[in-house]
């Protein structure tokens, strides 16, 4: 299979890029050269800037490819651009959303597929959904091969993914542990969260590509283990040999809300800073128990290794899947019985699910940096 990569040197897009060489994709990566990474052996690459449309073409030459996938799309003109230079040229155009996207604030706490779009509190997320309804249209109106994918919070193995920390220093957190200074938790500590790895994000992300039976559909790829914010602090704490200081503060003195805050100035969505209430947060399941599955890491890859992570590997397409039910969690009425690889797109049946704690609060999102993450 003949893939190309707009980006793929990022924390998200750099584990799909090393999964997709050792299974023998055909990759290319357009980039600027600008950002120093250890490629895989056999990955080629492009030199362009994506912004350069006529330079684009001109590398590209007479290329065709089985599937297209841009990681640094944001906004609608990117879109456009996208569909005048691989309209022919590619079999299936694969766009990198974000679960920022999903209805703020929320109806439900836990967030599917099917989940309606709509952030008024963030413009990157705006831009995300302002994207998803071009290359939908486009799909509809044209038969513009699409599928969309929505990570959420996605963190590799320079990330120590805390809701009050710095995402360009991380580490910064973990030093305030080792010298027993205060870390702050929004709200009681209980709300739940699912972070997600990015190599467990590239096994669900590698089987969509050249999967026809995707096109014209979304996907949002997360972890299926469902934490509170003090045992992602506690379990970070436990990696570090130490006890944390933990300073319980609420969500809405953080960072207050208010109807006059411009949407577009608002701190990002995915922040647990954010939400209006600390009593819940939602979590994400994808709907495929392909994609519930996760892959484990290899040994020492993680700073901060998930609790209860599968060691099972991907199911390929077509063969029938047993997942490990989360406790938090009962077996969905509507997961896929076939167990194919992703496509179950059967309605949701919220009603199949407990009820949570009250108040819901805005759902995480992917990038805290649009460039950084992917």
């Amino acid at each position: 299979m003949k893939v190309l990569f707009i980006g793929g040197t990022g924390i998200i897009s750099t584990a799909v890029t090393r999964l997709a060489a050792e299974r023998g994709i055909d990759l290319t990566l357009l980039t600027r050269g600008q950002h120093a990474a250890d490629l895989p052996a056999g990955v080629r690459t492009l030199t362009a800037d994506i912004a350069d449309e006529f330079a684009v073409a001109q590398a590209l030459g007479n290329q065709t490819y089985d599937a297209v996938v841009d990681w640094i799309a944001f906004t609608p003109d990117h879109i456009e651009r996208d569909i005048r230079l691989f309209r022919d040229r590619t079999a299936q155009f694969v766009f990198i959303s974000s679960a920022s996207a999903y209805q703020h604030p929320v109806g439900h706490y836990l967030i599917t597929e099917s989940t309606p779009l709509a952030n008024p509190y963030w413009q990157y997320s705006r831009d995300k959904i302002a994207c998803e309804d071009r290359l939908m249209r486009a799909y509809r109106d044209d038969g513009f091969p699409i599928t969309i994918v929505r990570p959420s919070l996605t963190y590799g193995d320079t990330q120590i993914v805390l809701a009050v920390n710095s995402w360009q220093k991380s580490f910064t957190a973990l030093d305030r542990m080792r010298r027993g200074k205060k870390v702050i938790v929004p709200g009681d500590g209980s709300s739940l969260w699912v972070v997600t790895h990015n190599s467990d994000f590239a096994q669900g992300f590698v089987g969509l590509l050249g999967h026809r039976q995707a096109i014209g559909h979304a996907f949002h790829i997360t972890s299926d283990e469902v934490l509170t914010w003090d045992q992602l602090y506690r379990i970070t704490a436990e990696a570090a040999g130490v006890e944390p200081n933990l300073i319980h503060i609420a969500s809405d003195f953080l960072i207050p809300t208010n109807s006059a805050a411009s949407p577009a100035t608002s701190p990002p969505a995915w922040s647990s800073t954010t939400p209006r209430s600390s009593a819940s947060s939602p979590a994400f399941l994808p709907r495929s128990p392909s994609l519930r599955a996760s892959a484990a890491p290899s040994p020492g890859s993680t700073p901060i290794p998930p609790v209860s992570k599968s060691t099972s590997p991907p199911t390929p397409p077509g063969t029938s899947s047993s997942v490990p039910t989360n406790p938090a969690f009962p077996a969905r009425s509507d997961s896929s019985a076939n167990g194919t690889h992703l496509i179950n797109k059967s309605p949701q049946k919220p009603a199949a699910h407990p009820a949570p704690p009250p108040a819901p609060v805005p759902s995480p999102s992917g990038p805290h940096s649009k460039s950084a993450q992917i």
